[in-house]
């Protein structure tokens, strides 16, 4: 082989070598970002639960204004907010937000037998708020998740899963709804309050509901949160 033909032969291989090289960064580019989409959507998940959690203070001092005699049920909110706050990873943070969710349930259910606190403004408003976080925690987990899902596809299949063998990436977990999550036929049957929704995907938000419409309050509650927000968007 002459020299033109060894270098004929260099050249291919730097070419290839370039070309591996590329595809390599690529894929290690599209591997980062996706990892950097699960993390920026959990944080997210994480901000719109600390939002939700921020107004529970305010809910229980609230209440306890009222003299409601079902003090359990106001610890068993107090004590998931708290157990909430100190979970860690997916699967307790969806375990421990299942728990606060139940809890405020029964807690606006018990409410039904307060009239003045049904009535009350700041109450009313709380209720408007706890309801608005619920819809943006069901949207974060839902993007959350979609995210997860992408990063799970790139990290299983080839040929991410090489090298995100190689980089230490693995499978993440997503939320998902508990198996028995919603309320077992006992409880069903001494409820006051039914809702469509299973527990954890919006049952708690339709309680909301449910208790506005029930005391004629609904309308009143759309109208303030109307105002608040054109008042914000001006």
């Amino acid at each position: 082989m002459n020299n033109k033909g060894f270098i004929s032969v260099g050249i291919a291989i730097i070419v290839v070598i370039l070309i591996i090289l590329g595809s390599l960064i690529s894929l290690f580019n599209n591997l980062k970002e996706a990892e950097i989409r699960v993390d920026a959507s959990y944080g997210q998940v994480e901000n719109q639960m600390q939002r939700r959690s921020d107004l529970i203070p305010n809910l229980v001092n609230t209440v306890k204004g009222y003299d409601v005699h079902e003090k359990s049920v106001i610890e068993a909110v107090v004590n998931a907010r708290a157990k909430l706050a100190g979970a860690q990873g997916v699967e307790q943070v969806d375990a421990a937000n299942a728990e606060l969710t139940s809890a405020l349930g029964r807690l606006f259910a018990i409410a039904e037998a307060y009239p003045d606190l049904k009535a009350n403004t700041q109450y009313l408003e709380l209720m408007r708020e706890l309801s608005g976080s619920e819809n943006r925690i069901a949207v974060a987990r839902r993007d959350y998740n979609e995210a997860v899902q992408e990063y799970n596809v790139r990290v299983s299949t080839f040929p991410g899963m090489f090298l995100a063998g190689f980089m230490g990436m693995t499978v993440k977990p997503q939320f998902k709804a508990k198996e028995g999550a919603d309320a077992v036929p006992e409880v069903k049957e001494a409820a006051q309050i039914i809702s469509d929704a299973p527990g954890g995907r919006g049952a708690v938000r339709e309680i909301y509901e449910i208790i506005l419409k029930t005391q004629g309050l609904w309308e009143r509650v759309l109208t303030v949160f109307q105002t608040d927000s054109d008042g914000a968007a001006q």
